[in-house]
């Protein structure tokens, strides 16, 4: 038996485990989510389901310094991001309650012959198992919830182990805005609950975000059976500068986007490409910006990053620095790792034979590489097995619409970082994933699109 527990990276005390739910516990949860769909679901108005998830977001702000205290100590986040992770989660169940009618609403289709009308009708498809991850506890679990609860689909949720406090917490929150028995359920499950969860023909999808070994598991096993499967995985996302009539606040769009959340954030910017021409001036002036930058005590407002989320974390990303200094890569950094905290670090002359070269860096760590031309920018954002997010920095908007086209990637953002919100679609493609979340995408991809033919 596992014990999912809160374990404090700043200080590495253990706070409180928690115990892992029984097979025979998960079993009634399962049918539960089952009842609730089979009832609750089929009984309920869009109005209803909307009026239920704008409490949830409610709930949320009311709460907002107690949700962000439980994770800044369970994975080490700043207060500050933590509390605006709070809001923005809120705002997502706000987003769904607020368009409900409009993304379920019947979409007619125009007949090419015959009598009669056809449109399609989107409906709940049933109870789906969501397996989140610890980077991002609150927001992880609002694009998911939010728009399958509108749908009226019925959630069982495994958050991370390191999670178990803010995945108590958020269930809480669905109990107190009034959701019924069975509509949302969080379990304390392992591996191979999961599976049996994603196996049983009660349950109709699953939606992992997580690493590439957790998501190809979890496919495997919903492949095996059938199963609708959203996967949002790993990214080396590329920001590639082309040109600037501002480098100060290039620079600073290009600190922002490696250090959010430490830089243990799937889709932030990883490998900074930058044209021949300007790449001695950026290397030099965003290399100075990010040792500028510290590690400190996440309680306090202000912090420019917190401890990375486990001593796991911070030995594997060192081990990984190391390699890639062994192998022939340059290395700046403002000290060493102390515990769980990192310090920040640029690396350059990552060549392709190196084993870095195709490899996600969670954490404060920048690559830097110059690019020739750009279609050489091109070719270097696209070499890697990751195809998440991007950033795209262009004076030239002919340029920009060209490049992006070009880009491997699910998201391209361009002259801009952190500018992600309720109604963009999040995914990759490549090893990054398949399927989209947020936004009008999001909401439609656990539904059953029925068409309803009428002669």
């Amino acid at each position: 038996m596992s014990h999912p527990a809160v374990i404090n990276p700043a200080t590495g005390e253990t706070i409180k485990t928690y115990p892992q739910i029984s097979d025979d516990q998960l079993q009634q949860v399962i049918a539960s989510a089952d009842k609730a769909h089979q009832g609750w679901s089929r009984n309920s108005s869009t109005d209803e389901r909307a009026a239920l998830l704008r409490k949830v977001g409610d709930l949320h702000e009311e709460r907002r310094e107690e949700l962000a205290a439980v994770i800044v100590r369970e994975m080490g986040k700043p207060v500050d991001e933590a509390l605006g992770e709070v809001d923005y989660a809120a705002n997502i169940y706000r987003y769904y309650a607020d368009n409900a009618q409009e993304f379920l609403k019947d979409e007619p289709i125009t007949l090419r012959g015959g009598e009669g009308s056809a449109f399609m009708r989107s409906t709940s498809l049933g109870v789906l198992i969501g397996v989140m991850p610890w980077n991002f506890p609150y927001y992880q679990v609002a694009r998911f919830a939010g728009p399958n609860l509108m749908t009226g689909n019925t959630i069982v949720l495994k958050h991370a182990s390191q999670c178990p406090e803010s995945a108590a917490a958020i269930e809480q929150i669905f109990h107190d805005a009034g959701f019924p028995a069975g509509a949302y359920t969080n379990v304390y499950a392992d591996s191979e609950q999961v599976a049996t969860v994603i196996a049983d023909p009660r349950v109709q999808g699953v939606s992992l975000t997580g690493s590439e070994g957790a998501g190809a598991a979890v496919a495997e096993v919903a492949g095996r059976h059938l199963k609708k499967v959203v996967l949002e995985l790993g990214g080396s996302d590329p920001f590639i500068l082309l040109s600037t009539d501002d480098m100060a606040a290039t620079v600073s769009a290009a600190v922002a986007g490696r250090l959010r959340n430490g830089g243990q954030a799937c889709d932030a910017a990883k490998r900074f490409i930058v044209i021949d021409e300007l790449y001695d001036e950026f290397t030099e002036k965003f290399t100075a910006a990010i040792l500028a930058m510290s590690p400190s005590d996440p309680t306090v407002p202000g912090a420019d990053y917190g401890p990375l989320s486990s001593l796991a974390a911070a030995e594997n990303l060192q081990e990984q620095v190391d390699r890639a200094v062994a192998q022939g890569a340059t290395v700046a950094t403002a000290g060493t790792c102390s515990g769980t905290f990192f310090p920040p670090t640029v690396l350059t002359d990552v060549t392709r034979d190196n084993d870095t070269y195709h490899e996600e860096f969670f954490g404060p760590v920048a690559f830097v590489y110059r690019a020739a031309s750009e279609d050489d920018a091109v070719t270097l954002a696209n070499d890697t097995p990751f195809g998440l997010g991007s950033y795209l920095f262009t004076t030239d908007p002919e340029q920009a619409l060209r490049v992006a086209d070009r880009i491997e990637a699910g998201m391209v953002y361009v002259n801009l970082v952190d500018a992600g919100s309720a109604e963009l679609p999040f995914g990759g493609v490549k090893r990054s994933g398949f399927g989209r979340e947020l936004g009008r995408y999001g909401a439609s991809e656990f539904v059953n699109k029925k068409l309803i033919r009428i002669g």
